[in-house]
């Protein structure tokens, strides 16, 4: 009954090992499997083809355009002169007649109305200066969207050499829960090792589904980004890498030593652009206190000698009541807000340049560290595995030397997407692209 008892048991470990192994083998085939799927899709544009097609149906901008389309309007609009206005009066209806002969006279006056003073002219300036403002705002928000595209495109690619590791971090599990189970038939492992190299291969499964979701979803958003009614796939084209290298050859002291001024930064010339809009508006409400002429000219019919006569008149308004004093004053006190946005703009400038300085050079030293490491966690797991093999190194120094080459491979990963996220700060505080393209 032993014997029979620990042949039973046996041959449970067995199936249940090579379950096991069979569970390991499917999700290694079904990732890879799904990976060629994607393979066999429409790739994703390069950064620079999606950012030019993104010019005509991003929502964002497509906005922006509008609204310059408005103030370019608005200008038009502002330099039209006022319509005249027709006027008729009627009067001695139903009045007493003289000699039997009606006494109606009849009076049709054509009234336009003359803006003195230079109201159109400030009108059509201050005009001219907010549409001034709308396209600068347009420019900032045109390198704002090229910046955000920049990131979500290196995060789609972050997420997809994350799906990458990975998937690699679960094929050596299965390396090592095949290596543990031909040590254990051996009789050099015990069976504590085979549980444990079981629960590593579920570990690396479960973390492969999960970056397939994130990548999954890091490219949902990029399409939605651009505004594509159909998702990206994956990333076929390089982004990151060409970036960091693009970055490292220009170098950080090279930005540093570039002549360099606030004026360029896209904020503080949409704040300037607001400033001088204010400043026009004042002008404008300066001048509504001035009276407006309206010329008349007009014919009168006399209903009793159906005879005509012309009518002249002068209209005025008179400024006895509303000068537009306070009209003005408020006026006074945007442009003086909005004067102290620009200075408050031009510090804010100076400081996210400098952060963005001091960001992009320590990414630049990030990355070269975790690179290095990178490498000494692959060759530890080379080496580790093979002692394993060879009996020298426990199974639990394998599994940790592997966690040690996966966490590596992804510090790798998140350091080259932080130093996209750097040199994109760096190039939207200075009011330029890094990457090549223009805006």
């Amino acid at each position: 009954m032993q014997i029979s008892s620990s042949r039973s048991r046996a041959r449970s470990r067995g199936r249940h090992a090579a379950s096991s192994t069979l569970s390991v083998r499917g999700a290694v085939i079904a990732a890879l499997f799904g990976s060629a799927i994607s393979l066999a899709h429409a790739e994703t544009p390069s950064f620079s083809a999606l950012l030019a097609r993104a010019q005509g149906s991003a929502p964002q901008l497509l906005e922006q355009m509008a609204n310059v389309r408005a103030a370019q309007a608005d200008v038009r609009q502002a330099s039209a002169w006022r319509n005249p206005t027709l006027d008729a009066t009627f009067e001695n209806l139903h009045a007493p007649e003289t000699g039997g002969v009606s006494q109606r006279q009849d009076t049709y006056a054509l009234t336009q109305v003359f803006e003195l003073g230079g109201k159109r002219a400030a009108r059509i300036e201050a005009e001219q200066h907010k549409a001034v403002a709308t396209g600068t705002r347009e420019r900032q928000a045109r390198l704002t969207f090229a910046t955000e595209l920049a990131l979500a495109y290196a995060i789609a690619e972050a997420m997809q050499e994350r799906q990458a590791v990975a998937e690699a971090a679960l094929e050596r599990a299965g390396d090592d829960l095949r290596a543990a189970q031909a040590l254990v038939k051996a009789g050099r492992e015990a069976e504590l090792r085979l549980a444990q190299a079981r629960a590593s291969a579920a570990a690396a499964s479960a973390a492969q589904q999960s970056a397939v979701a994130d990548a999954t979803e890091a490219l949902a958003r990029l399409a939605a980004l651009v505004g594509s009614s159909e998702p990206f796939t994956r990333i076929d084209h390089p982004f990151m890498a060409r970036v960091a290298a693009a970055g490292t050859a220009s170098g950080t002291a090279a930005a540093t030593a570039a002549a360099w001024t606030p004026e360029q930064s896209p904020a503080l010339a949409a704040a300037a652009a607001e400033r001088d809009a204010f400043v026009a508006q004042v002008r404008v409400e300066q001048k509504r206190a001035i009276p407006d002429i309206g010329v008349s000219l007009g014919v009168r019919r006399f209903a009793w000698s159906s005879e005509r006569a012309a009518t002249v008149g002068v209209t005025a308004s008179i400024p006895l009541f509303d000068r537009n004093r306070s009209g003005v004053d408020a006026a006074r006190e945007r442009a003086n807000g909005a004067a102290l946005r620009v200075e408050a703009a031009r510090l804010d400038a100076v400081a996210a340049r400098r952060a963005a300085l001091a960001q992009a050079a320590a990414s630049e030293q990030r990355l070269k560290a975790a690179e290095e490491g990178e490498t000494a966690a692959l060759e530890a797991y080379r080496l580790g595995r093979v002692g394993y093999e060879a009996g020298k190194t426990p199974l639990l120094e394998l599994l940790s030397i592997r966690r040690a080459l996966s966490e590596a491979q992804a510090l790798t990963i998140d350091t080259r997407l932080a130093r996209v996220r750097a040199l994109a700060a760096l190039s939207l505080a200075e009011g330029r692209l890094v990457f090549g393209e223009a805006p």
